[in-house]
């Protein structure tokens, strides 16, 4: 039954790098596109701090039937703002595309939808985040082990969020609220490009997860491999709120940029 399923991977980092045609593409004016297509982690302080970016302009974008809930929307920015130095500002921009009519999708699939629907990228000041709402399911989705993939963070300002899979597991009975669990899986996959854990905000004491690498060992923490305190969806249902950044995760922010 679908709610013993467990929460096994939010955030896997499959993309590490900018191909040779990536870093000679610009868009229509003139913007150098391959700054947003760098390695997980690699803006980390650009996201957190005003050195170089006062602004954030966040492309929340949905195939249509797939919308997150406007309180995980509001509950991600809030998580950002408490994170970041940005005196200008963060803005929201949303808008549903069409269905890519696929069942399932690999990263590369879902990079391929973004350098064919991404508006904004980085400008002079202003740093731009892409997070896209997919409908369809994971190709790293396994039904022998029981596992589903609801978030990846694949680029340096990019994640996707498997929505349809995600709404298959909320909402029900023994399942979590949904914008709750959209809130946890939302912020856990900023949590990787704002570099943790060990991946582009330097840890200031080691408490990365020996076995799940790139994710913090304390099992309260929002950036532990499950994102929660329990083994999975099942536990998730008795949560009132998403799991928080543990004080090692936030020291880590702090040292390199953030609040």
């Amino acid at each position: 039954m679908k709610y013993k399923i467990v929460l096994l991977m939010l955030g896997m980092i499959l993309l590490n790098a900018c191909s040779t045609d990536d870093a000679l593409t610009t868009d229509d004016n003139g913007v150098n596109q391959s700054a947003n297509r760098q390695s997980t982690g690699k803006s980390a302080k650009d996201l957190l701090s005003a050195d170089k970016y006062t602004s954030m302009i966040l492309e929340i974008v949905y195939v249509e039937g797939f919308e997150p809930s406007q309180s995980s929307i509001n509950n991600l920015k809030s998580f950002i703002e408490k994170r970041t130095f940005k005196p200008q500002g963060i803005v929201i921009e949303k808008r549903a595309i069409p269905s890519p009519n696929k069942t399932k999708y690999s990263i590369n699939d879902i990079s391929e939808i973004e350098k064919k629907h991404r508006k904004y990228y980085n400008t002079d000041n202003r740093i731009a985040v892409w997070a896209y709402f997919s409908d369809g399911k994971s190709d790293k989705d396994s039904a022998a082990d029981e596992t589903v993939v609801l978030g990846t963070a694949y680029w340096n300002t990019s994640f996707v969020i498997f929505q349809e899979t995600l709404n298959n597991y909320s909402n029900s009975p023994l399942e979590p609220n949904r914008s709750l669990l959209e809130t946890t899986v939302m912020t856990h996959e900023f949590g990787h490009i704002f570099g943790l854990t060990n991946l582009g905000s330097p840890m200031q004491t080691n408490h990365e997860d020996g076995a799940h690498a790139k994710h913090c060992n304390n099992k309260d923490c929002l950036m532990f491999w499950k994102s929660e305190s329990g083994a999975g969806i099942l536990d998730m249902a008795n949560m009132s709120a998403a799991p928080s950044l543990d004080a090692n995760c936030m020291a880590d922010l702090r040292a390199n940029g953030g609040k």
